[in-house]
């Protein structure tokens, strides 16, 4: 029989005083007032439509916050892109170009610094890119080159993990490298090797949520500046969120992606820094987007819809759960 812990990853605590900060689905004892009780979410945040990119593109880089975001090459349905935008949270502009295209690993914090690193040309690459407000300027290379890279971090100091490496697509890497500004230096590996998931946090501090395991996994882990750890599970498992660079390691947005084959997802989910909760649907369901902010003013833009087909739609999240506590009656 399955259990409660099974479902909602806690136990139900005997405690003298509520929680102080009690996650949604957590459930304890009082035994001061000897009832039962549990948190539940009262409300949800909401997606709004926002102004379109110039270029319709997926598979794209994104970084930054909800009103001044950048979003970086990708794939116009015809060949890969080094297009670079700006966001001022109303208008899209395009500036200077990228040096190489289908580069696809996105990292950075704000859109005046952002890092691009690996990607698939003729062969995988290990080219990396840095982005300084104004132009880009090819660093150091990578250690090992891969396609469908994520990263947490910023331009001077960054983490990224994962991807597929040769000899071949089907080959999901554990491989986790750091970034000091300067050199790409190994680190330890994720438990699960995957690519073209979604990352949020620091280089001491990350998320690395769902991606492609072969098959889709909803696996979640966290790192703590040396060891990645497994945690509660997404919802549903997808690939190509727009959930880069969305919030910290413990509040995170995962919006839209590939939930089966050669379909879009329009689904949103929030971590709260232990479990993965139901929020509202984009308006338009997608997959590889990008995205930038926190988990509670977001932006994300780009992607592939259904029916196939690039697109420029820009969205912004605004809001996010409110838990409240209930008392379990026996009426």
């Amino acid at each position: 029989m399955t259990t409660y812990k099974e479902i909602k990853g806690t136990q139900i605590e005997a405690v003298a005083t509520d929680p102080s900060n009690p996650v949604e689905g957590q459930v304890w004892y009082n035994t001061t007032s000897n009832v039962l009780k549990g948190r539940a979410t009262l409300t949800s945040g909401a997606w709004a439509t926002a102004n379109s990119m110039n270029t319709a593109r997926s598979a794209l880089g994104g970084a930054g916050s909800q009103t001044a975001a950048i979003a970086f090459g990708g794939y116009d349905g015809s060949s890969g892109v080094t297009l670079t935008e700006l966001y001022n949270g109303t208008n899209w502009t395009e500036v200077n170009n990228m040096n190489n295209s289908n580069i696809s690993g996105p990292l950075g914090a704000v859109n005046t610094s952002a890092l691009v690193f690996g990607g698939y040309g003729s062969d995988f690459l290990a080219k990396a890119e840095s982005w300084n407000g104004t132009n880009w300027t090819e660093i150091n290379d990578i250690n090992s080159a891969r396609y469908n890279i994520e990263g947490a971090g910023t331009n001077t100091a960054g983490l990224i993990f994962g991807g597929s490496e040769p000899p071949g697509f089907s080959n999901r890497s554990d491989k986790t490298e750091r970034w000091n500004g300067t050199n790409w230096t190994e680190v330890n590996d994720l438990n699960t090797g995957r690519e073209d998931g979604a990352a949020s946090g620091t280089s001491t501090a990350a998320l690395y949520f769902t991606g492609d395991a072969t098959p889709r996994t909803a696996v979640t882990e966290q790192w703590n500046g040396t060891n990645w750890t497994e945690v509660n599970d997404v919802n549903v498992a997808r690939t190509g969120l727009g959930g880069s660079l969305a919030g910290t390691y413990t509040s995170a947005l995962a919006s839209g992606g590939n939930s089966a084959p050669d379909t879009t997802a329009a689904v949103t989910e929030q971590w709260n820094g232990t479990v993965w909760a139901t929020d509202a649907n984009l308006n338009t369901g997608r997959r590889g987007l990008a995205g930038g902010g926190t988990a509670t003013a977001n932006v994300v833009f780009g992607g592939e819809s259904s029916p196939p087909g690039q697109t420029a739609v820009t969205e912004e999240f605004t809001g996010g759960p409110t838990g409240v506590t209930r008392t379990f009656t026996d009426s």
